[in-house]
């Protein structure tokens, strides 16, 4: 078989995957309550006044995103919407099941008249962010929500067209390659790429090395480095390692040695694809290089772009970059099998 046949063949046994946004902490938690007391409104003509009297009594100005009426929702109740009086920790009652409008209500003077008896109900606590989160939180109370479709798209899984896709396997497929010509020399099977995503070209290639040149030669790290010596920086040397290497416009052989280049800041633009995902060294490292975006494979019990840390979220660092997961996820899963 022609090793480009053979090589699509094998690309073809792993291509059903997803490929999913690693999101924040606030994104992905779930929905938090908290219990409110609601009445029925009898009379809907009096909906506006009950509304800005209540707002005036028990405002909530933590809950801006709160609809503070709501269609009823059994329909065939008699009345047809529902207001939420108060936040149940905003009142002292001494039977919360039989709690009436005038314990909610004193000792202000107001008039009641259009209201029903009061009951408990569950409220989001927080805005929702995602879709999921808003899904869930309009099963307990309405919300208004402000829809990142983007986020939403790369939930489903359907952010990226066919055509990207095909272009992610096969950068995962060279992250593979290195990965097991890696483990072949007695290394950790991980292997990683970085990608000028304007050209579709593979800047440079690396796998792990700790065990070898360096302990801190991670996959991520050799790669960081090899853009580095490409744009005339970089620390280390990789010949006696042959599936590491720097393909950018400069020769791997001179591009240690090269001038200043004219290329942006290490990886600034650029994608790196993994098959594990990285430590906090090395997202620290990605942070520092300022790349635009991570994909990767597997995930790992110390990963710090969504198992044990999310890096990337981290509001106070000075730069972030877009985190997703499950690129050949069973192809970079079959590297730690053996």
């Amino acid at each position: 078989m022609e090793p480009q046949a053979k090589r699509r063949k094998e690309m073809d046994k792993y291509d059903t995957w997803d490929v999913l946004p690693v999101l924040s902490d606030k994104q992905s938690q779930d929905t938090e309550l908290l219990p409110a007391y609601a009445a029925p409104i009898m009379e809907k003509r009096q909906t506006s006044r009950l509304v800005q009297e209540l707002s005036l009594i028990h405002p909530l100005p933590d809950l801006q995103h709160i609809k503070r009426v709501r269609a009823c929702k059994d329909k065939s109740s008699p009345h047809p919407l529902e207001v939420i009086v108060c936040l149940a920790r905003d009142v002292q009652v001494i039977d919360c099941e039989r709690v009436t409008l005038a314990d909610l209500l004193r000792p202000q003077s107001f008039d009641s008249s259009g209201l029903g008896e009061p009951f408990l109900v569950e409220i989001p606590a927080n805005p929702p962010l995602t879709r999921p989160q808003f899904e869930k939180a309009s099963e307990h109370w309405p919300t208004s929500f402000h829809e990142d479709k983007q986020v939403t798209s790369a939930l489903r899984g359907q952010l990226f067209a066919a055509h990207q896709k095909h272009k992610m396997q096969e950068y995962m497929m060279a992250a593979v390659d290195a990965a097991k010509s890696g483990g072949e020399m007695g290394m950790d099977a991980a292997g990683a790429v970085i990608v000028d995503p304007e050209s579709e070209q593979i800047v440079a290639v690396g796998h792990d090395c700790k065990r070898g040149s360096h302990p801190l030669h991670h996959a991520v790290m050799v790669c960081i480095d090899l853009v580095a010596c490409g744009q005339g920086g970089g620390a280390y040397s990789y010949e006696k390692y042959p599936a590491c290497r720097f393909r950018g416009s400069v020769s791997f052989r001179n591009a240690c040695n090269a001038k200043e280049s004219g290329l942006p800041y290490i990886c600034t633009g650029y994608d790196l694809y993994v098959t594990r995902e990285p430590c906090v060294m090395c997202a620290m490292a990605l942070v520092h290089s300022r790349i635009s975006r991570v994909f990767y494979g597997v995930p790992s019990a110390d990963g710090a772009l969504g198992t044990k840390y999310k890096i990337h979220c981290q509001k106070d660092l000075n730069h972030r970059f877009e985190v997703f997961k499950g690129v050949m996820l069973n192809a970079c899963e079959a590297l730690h099998k053996k």
